[in-house]
Parts: structure tokens; sequence; C-alpha cells
């Protein structure tokens, strides 16, 4: 087809995530960060702002300035993420492990949750620019969705 040169490179979707484990066995967590785990054990909010909920999924828009954190969340449905800047970003996660993470800009993500499971972490942006993401949840799996508290 033509004579288009060949490339190396995967498309961005496909690259491989950089990261990085930085901590274990809860080393170096604060004690407002041990506090954090155990009031949003149970947060749904999985993203920054809800923008759609229907009955098949849920849509959410996350955007952390530099240095902002997005609070503890529990992951209970299968979904996907898509990076909408490049960036890095720290995560802790239920298991004691803290990783650095970079992300580009049309990076996608896919994770399926087990009947009974959970992903419990959060995730700051320790980048020197805006981190933003599109999170999709799918609520046609195993678990049922938590339900959210309604804003003031």
């Amino acid at each position: 087809m033509g004579n288009r040169p060949q490339t190396d490179h995967h498309p961005v979707h496909d690259r491989p995530l950089t990261s990085e484990i930085v901590a274990e066995n809860y080393d170096r967590w604060s004690p407002p960060l041990h506090a954090d785990f155990a009031v949003n054990e149970h947060n749904g909010r999985v993203g920054g702002t809800l923008l759609v909920d229907t009955e098949s999924l849920r849509v959410w828009e996350t955007r952390l300035e530099p240095g902002e954190r997005l609070p503890v969340h529990r992951h209970v449905l299968n979904y996907h993420w898509i990076a909408l800047t490049d960036g890095r970003a720290r995560q802790h996660m239920s298991d004691g492990t803290s990783r650095e993470i970079s992300y580009a800009r049309g990076q996608t993500r896919y994770f399926t949750v087990a009947d009974g499971g959970h992903h419990l972490h959060d995730l700051k942006n320790i980048g020197d620019e805006v981190l933003s993401f599109l999170t999709i949840e799918s609520k046609d799996g195993p678990n049922e969705p938590i339900d959210l508290p309604q804003d003031p």
C-alpha cells in the first residue's frame, strides 16, 4: 500500500507504561497517607469529575495540577484510562508499594477487576505540567458499582 516507511515504534496506546517501584512495605508513608487509606477505603470516586453515569458506564475526567493529588479511591468495576497529557505521577497502592509512573498523551490501559476484587490507590502529579486522564468504568462486570454520595 504505497511507499510507507517501516518504523520500529509502537502506537502511543501500545507503548509500555514506564513505572518504577520506589518504596515497598509502606516505607516513607506518612501518618496522613495511612489515614487517607483508612478513610477512603470504599471511596468510589475514581476520578476528579464524573462526566457521565449511565446504566452501563461511568466516565470520569481527572485534571491534576503539579503537586495536586487524587485521594485514595477504590476501583471495583472493569475500567480503562486514557492519558490526555504527558506527565509523571506517584501512586501508593494498598499493598504498601509506591511507584512513579511516566505517561504519554494517548496512552491507554485496561484493567479487569475480579469478582469481589478491587484496586485501591491514590495518584499525585509529580511533574511540572498538568496531568489529565479520562477513566471509563464498565458496569457490566462481576461487581456492583459503588454508590456515590451526592455532591452538596
